[in-house]
């Protein structure tokens, strides 16, 4: 079973106040009976129903106690039906039937739960015929919610089970990525560095042994030294260089192949090539494009992208604009990668704008510092 809820259940289709009322109306057709000992009966009916409902969601897995449970309640869903007219404990049931994972036991649950509760409300136009009536809008209401919510409520759980699978999964593939890169790196610093160092100690020692007995011998061998430490250092900086990334222009065919791949249309206005912004401002403009980018292609079904450049005297303003679904209001920066987006441009005193009307529109804003200092050394 899921993690037990309140008593009144979440994201169903209704509101808090409709489940409210369901909690509250039974206490009203309780005291519209004439009899002292029916209200009592009544509200010791509503009080167990509510107290096994809660207990029944501290079940972690599908045991007997749900069979048990569910059965109690519909026992006394029936009752309230058939002796006092309240036919919406079957929505509270429905909801429960449908936050079960066992399949066959919800096939089964669901069955019994559907027969019950439409004989019940068969019988309770018959012995409740004034105030079955009255209500009947809101008892087929009712007995439709019985029919759908507990395959709709399977579903949208079963999805979202998949949706936790599939971000764990992606999680597992990025620390697998992670690891992969720091593997490579260090094969390349083993076979940049490791046999070079190797050389340079076996010349070291020869050379010291050479230096009194043959001083010309010696010579060469430190020359031979100088020479891979030489080698060895310019192999360390390419490598380095490899790895602090690209310029954006280089970066932009990056996207624009992503996006290709994934059936959307790109789009490019402004120029890539940027004169007056530092290598590193760059290097995270480019990880933040990157990072944008595959957020198009994984969440916003979009059909095309468009990525801007603004270059003034005094910003530099990168915007990427789709015309997919857009992001709900309920997600952060903190989701879908736009908190490291974020991170990423306080070390270069940037900023992250966010507008989710009609499709999405990121706009990135970093100083163009250096251009100002070009300019007023030019003045």
């Amino acid at each position: 079973m899921q993690s037990w809820y309140h008593i009144i259940p979440k994201n169903t289709g209704l509101s808090a106040y409709a489940w409210i009322i369901f909690c509250v109306l039974p206490f009203y057709f309780v005291f519209r009976s004439s009899g002292m000992w029916e209200i009592i009966f009544g509200i010791v009916m509503i009080l167990l129903f509510f107290t096994i409902y809660r207990v029944s969601f501290l079940s972690q897995e599908w045991t007997w106690t749900v069979y048990v449970s569910v059965s109690l309640n519909m026992v006394i869903s029936i009752v309230m039906t058939v002796l006092l007219g309240y036919v919406y404990f079957a929505l509270f049931l429905a909801f429960y039937i449908g936050n079960i994972q066992h399949k066959g036991g919800l096939i089964a649950l669901y069955v019994v739960h559907l027969v019950t509760t439409i004989g019940a409300v068969g019988v309770g136009f018959f012995t409740q015929n004034e105030y079955f009536f009255s209500q009947l809008p809101f008892i087929l209401i009712a007995v439709i919610g019985v029919i759908l919510l507990p395959f709709t409520l399977y579903n949208r759980n079963k999805r979202e089970r998949l949706e936790d699978q599939l971000k764990v999964a992606n999680e597992k593939i990025s620390q697998l990525v992670v690891v992969e890169e720091r593997h490579r790196i260090a094969r390349d610093l083993h076979d940049t560095l490791g046999q070079k160092l190797s050389l340079i100690g076996l010349k070291s020692d020869l050379a010291g042994k050479l230096v009194e007995a043959k001083p010309e011998t010696a010579k060469s061998e430190l020359h031979d030294i100088h020479q891979t430490a030489r080698t060895a250092l310019k192999e360390v900086r390419e490598m380095v260089s490899d790895m602090k990334g690209k310029k954006l222009k280089d970066e932009m065919i990056r996207i624009q192949q992503i996006l290709q791949a994934a059936q959307i249309e790109f789009h490019l206005e402004g120029n890539p090539e940027l004169k007056y912004t530092p290598l590193l401002t760059e290097n995270v403009l480019s990880m933040c494009l990157k990072e944008a980018v595959t957020n198009v292609v994984k969440h916003s079904q979009a059909a095309s992208c468009k990525v801007s450049i603004i270059q003034s005297s005094t910003a530099l303003i990168l915007q990427v604009k789709d015309d997919g679904v857009g992001i709900p209001d309920q997600i952060t920066f903190k989701e879908n990668g736009l908190q490291g987006i974020k991170e990423r441009l306080e070390f270069v005193n940037g900023s992250l704008g966010l507008d989710a009307s009609n499709g999405t529109t990121l706009t990135i804003q970093v100083p163009q510092v250096i251009q100002q200092m070009e300019k007023g050394a030019l003045s």
